[in-house]
């Protein structure tokens, strides 16, 4: 079978970008870039069928004048004729996701449509629309194996476990799977890169002529902050990927210069990570590497991260999230802010430039903005992310504040937009955010 796989494009939504002054724009992200991983690894998955991998995030950084996510995916369709069209979704990629495949539906009702992605796992009953067959929760590369299987051989999509069926009284799930194997070890996949050549070259940040790709050591995370997707989404366990596995991953992309762990935390288990180093240094791999890293792991494992920096660690990524206790303690980060200058200290001694992002509620004061700059200016970084914190559904967080919501457009859930009512008013909120974000160490912008 003909197979089309979508990433959506990314939200245009970023309101504290649209109220920045002019010096401050610049510093403000406007994307995230990487290749979509879950996608080509269901891609991997399907191998034996026609796949075609179509990603709009991509295509957009190559074409910003392509025709709509809709109008896109059609000329698509009329390229590659396929009987299944998948997309990935998180939050706020949604809305673009199901103008995706009403588009499908309307060129061609005989193909099946079918989404998967963190919120297809975390809010499945979201994709009770007639523009979705299939939901497949979870890391379903095996489920969707066996999706095209069935569905290849003629029988009812609900002999397969482990999916949603969309039916006239709505979605339906299966059941779920007798045994469902470890997706970090006897259920990984391998990732097949070779999809996403068209877009290479829309893979860089930070100035580096080596394009990057992502890959996960673990998946799941043992931290339970309120805020956070990834726990919830593996039901809190935690997934370890065996050393080999990761190694022959490394040596299997010799066009990627820099790899970005996609890890909630890469540093959990520190014998994993010093097994790995050593084989990395015993297969002579050499590449510039960014990872998420917590504040308080960097602050007590000095002798790791120089380990980790003479195998190649350029960035880190650090959650600082707020500069006082009380907060992170609402944000059950299990995090004490003092560690925040050790860290900060230690990965600066090592040559390593740290991403430091904090996150600002929405009850925030002009004093708590100037308190909050003062904390950012003594301990700059070199790379510095505020971002609004957002009850981002799925996640406790959204439990805890879902009466307190004043805007439930996912398109604006993308860490840039407030979607909970402010103390201050709204554009001032905004333009305290915007004059955050100039302070760094540096001027330079990932």
């Amino acid at each position: 079978m003909n197979i089309l796989l979508i990433n959506p494009p990314r939200s245009p939504h970023n309101a504290i970008l649209a109220h920045a002054p002019e010096e401050a724009k610049r510093f403000i992200h406007r994307k995230l870039i990487g290749p979509p991983l879950g996608l080509i690894t269901v891609a991997a998955a399907a191998k034996g069928h026609d796949v075609t991998v179509l990603d709009m995030k991509g295509e957009y950084d190559l074409d910003p004048s392509a025709p709509p996510p809709g109008e896109l995916a059609v000329r698509w369709m009329a390229e590659h004729k396929p009987s299944v069209v998948g997309v990935t979704v998180i939050a706020s990629e949604f809305p673009a996701a199901m103008e995706i495949l009403r588009a499908v539906r309307t060129a061609d009702p005989s193909v099946l449509t079918v989404a998967g992605g963190l919120h297809a796992t975390l809010c499945p009953r979201d994709f009770s629309r007639a523009e979705v067959d299939v939901v497949c929760p979870g890391q379903s590369a095996h489920v969707f194996r066996r999706l095209l299987d069935e569905r290849w051989a003629g029988r009812p999509l609900e002999s397969v476990d482990g999916i949603y069926v969309n039916g006239p009284n709505g979605l339906r799930y299966t059941r779920t799977p007798a045994a469902v194997p470890d997706p970090a070890v006897e259920g990984f996949v391998m990732p097949d890169r070779s999809h996403l050549k068209r877009w290479i070259s829309t893979y860089r940040v930070g100035g580096s002529p080596n394009p990057v790709t992502y890959l996960f050591t673990s998946l799941g995370c043992p931290y339970r902050c309120s805020f956070c997707s990834i726990w919830p989404q593996f039901g809190g366990r935690y997934h370890q990927r065996d050393v080999e596995s990761v190694v022959t991953e490394l040596k299997s992309m010799p066009e990627y210069g820099v790899v970005r762990f996609a890890d909630a935390n890469t540093v959990v288990n520190t014998a994993f990570v010093e097994r790995l180093l050593d084989r990395i240094e015993q297969e002579g791999i050499r590449k510039e590497y960014v990872m998420d890293l917590r504040a308080d792991t960097a602050a007590k494992h000095p002798r790791l991260i120089e380990r980790l920096a003479k195998a190649g660690l350029k960035v880190v990524i650090c959650g600082f999230e707020s500069h006082r206790s009380q907060e992170l303690e609402r944000y059950n980060k299990s995090c004490d802010a003092s560690l925040v200058t050790e860290a900060i200290r230690v990965l600066n001694a090592n040559g390593i430039s740290v991403r430091g992002n904090y996150v600002v509620p929405p009850d925030y004061t002009e004093a708590d903005f100037s308190s909050l700059a003062e904390y950012a200016s003594a301990h700059r970084v070199t790379f510095a992310g505020y971002t609004i914190l957002t009850p981002m559904p799925g996640t406790q967080l959204f439990l805890d504040m879902v009466h307190e919501i004043t805007d439930f457009d996912l398109a604006r859930y993308n860490f840039f937009n407030c979607v909970l009512r402010t103390r201050l008013p709204l554009e001032q909120f905004y333009a305290q955010m915007a004059q955050l974000w100039p302070i760094k160490m540096g001027p330079e912008v990932i």
